[in-house]
């Protein structure tokens, strides 16, 4: 049987099975070296009923996913990417390890290696923003993956409309679009990544871009990314939140997952962007 067989095994799917699936879907090989996708926690022999997917795996989403009877947990971002010395539960790494073991279910990362493919968290986004032509930014081997997009408005509009556009498709959040540029420059061709992406501000696509859509922009970078531009060329900045932005990605994995295992798959709609509130100076 092919592994994008849309039945279950006779047997029901396990977590072994399950992870087959989603090293179809996404595969390992496809993460950035410095990674650490796949299983975190769980028995491979453990049957999956049903499916809980989330962006982090913190404490309010774990015990959601829980509550709610998961089997198996699958969120974006590993919980153990960082080398940890201990999991006592007085550490919130090990506290999460503790929930999940007690809870009886396995919790599976599904990190860069889901970013790159073709249906991967920058694709959902550009699709959410209309899109044409869209291609990689820093494509692989492999035709149509790699990090990021770029591509091309239906119809140009202005810096602040598209900021305005974004801050409509994207989960409400604490802080909303921040835009580095003028609100009147009129935008068409857009290169963004999904999550941290201030790597990639000096890539010939980025800078050929109108405006460039990404998480996590630090200020020293930013700032001599605008003034190069202000010399020279380069593109318009917008910071989202990174949870937003791969919070998109969810569904889409929530579809495919359904099609082929034909079990419960549920998507969190908790936040867990790590910012509750931000005040703005009242003009006298």
């Amino acid at each position: 049987m092919p592994k994008t067989a849309k039945t279950a095994p006779s047997q029901g799917w396990t977590v072994a099975t399950v992870v087959e699936q989603l090293e179809d879907l996404w595969p390992e090989s496809g993460a950035e070296a410095w990674d650490s996708p796949g299983l975190v926690v769980g028995d491979p022999h453990q049957r999956v009923n049903s499916i809980h997917l989330m962006v982090d795996a913190v404490a309010g989403s774990i015990d959601e996913a829980l509550e709610q009877g998961a089997d198996l947990i699958i969120a974006h971002h590993p919980l153990l990417l960082r080398p940890v010395t201990t999991v006592a539960e007085s550490n919130y790494k090990g506290s999460i390890v503790s929930k999940v073991i007690r809870g009886g279910a396995s919790l599976y990362a599904a990190h860069t290696n889901a970013d790159v493919v073709p249906t991967g968290t920058s694709a959902v986004l550009a699709d959410a923003l209309g899109l044409k032509n869209q291609v990689p930014l820093a494509p692989s081997e492999r035709p149509g993956y790699g990090l990021g997009r770029v591509g091309v408005l239906e119809e140009s509009m202005s810096l602040y409309e598209l900021a305005v556009a974004l801050g409509e498709v994207l989960p409400q959040t604490a802080v909303g679009p921040v835009v580095a540029g003028d609100p009147e420059q009129r935008v068409s061709r857009v290169s963004l990544c999904a999550g941290a992406g201030d790597s990639l501000l000096s890539h010939p696509a980025v800078l050929a871009s109108d405006v460039y859509i990404t998480s996590d922009l630090r200020h020293h970078p930013a700032s001599e990314a605008r003034e190069q531009a202000l010399l020279a060329s380069g593109p318009a900045l917008i910071n989202i939140s990174h949870f937003g932005a791969e919070w998109l990605w969810l569904d889409t994995a929530a579809e495919q997952l359904r099609e082929r295992l034909g079990i419960d798959v549920v998507v969190s709609d908790l936040t867990t962007d790590p910012w509750t509130f931000q005040v703005q100076r009242m003009e006298a």
